[in-house]
């Protein structure tokens, strides 16, 4: 079964610094795990949440285009990676041994939706 690791940065409250979070190379040894387990399908670290742009459609069918994220939220998806593995539980591990299920930051597990395509 296919489940999406989804990466939530640590909420902060406005105008504090970030808490302190792990290195680039904890997410480096991380990758490599996923792969050398053969689970990784895909994944990818998303630009800085200032590279966002928002689109809206009204039931009137007009198009508001807005710079940012829409959601008025502290956390702020920082990427993804999608595994394959048999179950949640498993799923649950991986998550669990992330780097960004470190630091007051969390990492959303999600089932991916199978159509039949």
């Amino acid at each position: 079964m296919k489940y999406m690791l989804l990466f939530m940065s640590a909420p902060t409250a406005e105008g504090a610094e970030p808490e302190e979070g792990c290195d680039f190379e904890e997410w480096v040894v991380f990758d490599k795990e996923m792969k050398d387990a053969g689970i990784w399908v895909s994944g990818h670290p998303l630009q800085d949440l200032t590279t966002c742009t928002t689109v809206k459609v009204g039931a009137d069918g007009e198009r508001t285009v807005t710079d940012g994220p829409f959601a008025e939220t502290r956390e702020v998806l920082g990427g993804y990676d999608v595994i394959d593995v048999p179950n949640l539980d498993v799923a649950l591990d991986w998550a669990a041994r992330s780097p960004g299920a470190r630091y007051g930051a969390s990492v959303q597990v999600r089932p991916i939706a199978d159509f039949g395509s």
